[in-house]
C-alpha cells in the first residue's frame, strides 16, 4: 500500500521536530517541494496541526492505547499522532487514516510493531471523538504548556485565556504591507495603514519588493516608532527587516547572528530601503561608535506566545526572556540622545515580558493609547497590546518611552 505524498510530509515534520528539535516551518519547507497546491495545503493542515495539539494527540493515544508514548518507537509514536490528528481533528475517512499510519510503521521496518499500530488507531477511530468532547475546557483540551494556560489566565483572565487559546489554534488572517505600487488584487485594507488583507500572499510580488507579508501587530509596532526623514534610528535585533524597512531617516540595523544579518542586507535591498546600514553586533555591547540616536526600536527576542498560531512547535520551545529584553532596553537608551524616543516591542501578551520590562528599565512612559484607540492595552491603556482573539492579528505588545 502507499502513502500519500501528503501524510509523507506530515509524518516527516513529526519525526524531525520532536525527535530532533528542528524548527516546523523549515521542515515543512523542504518536505513539501514538489507537492502540488492541494497535496501542499492537506500536508500543511496535518503537519501543524499535529505539532500544535500533540499534547491532546498524546493524551489520546495513552488512555486509548494504553501504554506511554513516550516508551513507543520514534515511527510509531509519529505515525500513531498522525493518524490520531486525522481521525479527531479532520474528516479522514478511519479506514484511510489507519491503513497509512500501519504503512508508515511498516516502511520504518518496524514489522513487529504493526499489529500494536493497528490496535491503537481501532481504538482511536472508536474512541477519540467521545474522549475529545469530555475533556475540560484548558490547556489539555487545546493543547498548551499549563505555563502557558497560567500565564493569560492571569493577565487576561479565565475567559479571555480560553478564547486566545482556541484562536491560536486556528490560522490568522493574511497580511501584507505595500511596499510600492498599487495594492494586490482584491486586497482588503484594513485598520493599520498600508496593511492589506489577502487571500494569498503573491510571492513574485515579495520577490519584486512591491509587498512584504507581515501582520497588522507587526507593522503597528513599526508604525509607532514614527521616524522621520533626517533623523537617526537606531534598531536593534533588526532581521528579517519588516520594521526596519518602515523606517525613515538614517537606520542603523543591528543584528548579531551572521546568517540572520546577511538575510537582513538581502531584505533591504529587495525591498529598495537604501537608508538602512546593517551593523553585526551584540545589541547588548554595542560598539562605541553608535551614539546619539534619535529614536530607536527594541524589537526584542521573547517568548513569541503571540505568534504561536504560525509557529506550531513554538508553544513546546517557547521561553520568556526578560532579562534579555531589559538588557537590550537599557542598551538602546544610553545610545539615544536626550529627548529621544525609545520604542520597545515584543510578540507575546505576557506581562513579565511586556509591562514588567518596561517598569525595571526607569524610561518614561508616552502613552499610546490615545493614538491607537483600538489597540490600547486593556489594562494599562498607555500602552498597545494586539491580542488574536479580539483583533485578528498577531499578538504584540508596544510601548513608546523617553529618555530624559
Amino acid at each position: 500500500m502507499s502513502v500519500s505524498p501528503a501524510r509523507r510530509v506530515a509524518y516527516e515534520v513529526l519525526m524531525r521536530v520532536f525527535e530532533q528539535e528542528a524548527y516546523a516551518d523549515r521542515v515543512f519547507r523542504t518536505a513539501a517541494e514538489g507537492l502540488d497546491e492541494r497535496e501542499r495545503a492537506f500536508a500543511h493542515r496535518l503537519a501543524y496541526g499535529a505539532v500544535q495539539r500533540v499534547r491532546t494527540l498524546d493524551h489520546a493515544i495513552e488512555t486509548l492505547g494504553k501504554r506511554p508514548v513516550r516508551k513507543l518507537d520514534p515511527p510509531v509514536r509519529a505515525s500513531l499522532r498522525l493518524g490520531a490528528y486525522q481521525l479527531g481533528y479532520t474528516e479522514t475517512a478511519p479506514h484511510a487514516a489507519a491503513n497509512e499510519s500501519v504503512e508508515l510503521v511498516r516502511r520504518a521496518r518496524l514489522e513487529r510493531a504493526v499489529p500494536f499500530t493497528n490496535a491503537v488507531m481501532r481504538r482511536l477511530a472508536e474512541g477519540i471523538g467521545p474522549l475529545l468532547a469530555s475533556l475540560p475546557d484548558g490547556p489539555l483540551k487545546e493543547s498548551y504548556p499549563d505555563w502557558i494556560a497560567d500565564v493569560w489566565t492571569r493577565d487576561l483572565g479565565a475567559d479571555s485565556a480560553l478564547a486566545l487559546m482556541r484562536t491560536m489554534n486556528e490560522p490568522l488572517e493574511t497580511v501584507v504591507r505595500l511596499v510600492r505600487g498599487d495594492p494586490p488584487p482584491g486586497a482588503e485594507p484594513t485598520d493599520v495603514p498600508g496593511a492589506f488583507r489577502v487571500e494569498r500572499v503573491d510571492d513574485l510580488a515579495v520577490a519584486d519588493g512591491r509587498i512584504w507579508p507581515q501582520s497588522r501587530g507587526s507593522q503597528l509596532a513599526g508604525l509607532v516608532v514614527g521616524s522621520r526623514d533626517g533623523e537617526r534610528v537606531l534598531d536593534l535585533c533588526a532581521a528579517p527587516g519588516g520594521k526596519t524597512a518602515q523606517q525613515r531617516g538614517d537606520v542603523t540595523a543591528v543584528e548579531i547572528d551572521r546568517n540572520r544579518a546577511r538575510e537582513l542586507r538581502e531584505n533591504m535591498v529587495r525591498l529598495g530601503a537604501t537608508n538602512v546600514t546593517v551593523v553585526e553586533a551584540d545589541g547588548t555591547v554595542l560598539p562605541p561608535g553608535l551614539d546619539g540616536f534619535d529614536r530607536a526600536l527594541v524589537d526584542a527576542p521573547c517568548s513569541g506566545l503571540g505568534v504561536l498560531a504560525q509557529r506550531p512547535d513554538l508553544r513546546w520551545r517557547a521561553e520568556p526572556l526578560p532579562e534579555l529584553q531589559l538588557a537590550l532596553l537599557r542598551s538602546a537608551a544610553e545610545r539615544v540622545r536626550a529627548g529621544g524616543t525609545i520604542v520597545y516591542s515584543v510578540c507575546t501578551p505576557n506581562a513579565d515580558e511586556n509591562e514588567a520590562v518596561v517598569e525595571a528599565s526607569g524610561l518614561r512612559v508616552l502613552p499610546l493609547g490615545g493614538e491607537w484607540p483600538a489597540f490600547a492595552h486593556p489594562r494599562r491603556p498607555e500602552f498597545l497590546l494586539t491580542l488574536p482573539h479580539v483583533h485578528g492579528t498577531t499578538g504584540f505588545f508596544v510601548a513608546r518611552l523617553a529618555r530624559d
